[in-house]
């Protein structure tokens, strides 16, 4: 019998946190639980990457 493998878990980085936090306003957070991240819609995953972009572009805009 195969031995089965066990994930690491990888460090959070600021993207995975923002992402997460995203997915919660969003109401995705728990099907990300249930299904991990593979389990959302493209439409779902593209409504998070677009917010994420957003966000990343107001925050580049008020350092400057």
């Amino acid at each position: 019998m195969a031995k089965k493998k066990e994930k690491k878990k990888k460090e959070l980085t600021k993207d995975d946190l923002l992402k997460l936090e995203i997915a919660k306003e969003l109401g995705l957070d728990d099907r990300i639980k249930e299904v991990g991240w593979g389990g959302l819609t493209a439409k779902e995953s593209g409504r998070i990457g677009g917010v994420m972009t957003s966000r990343k572009r107001k925050d580049k805009k008020e350092d400057k």
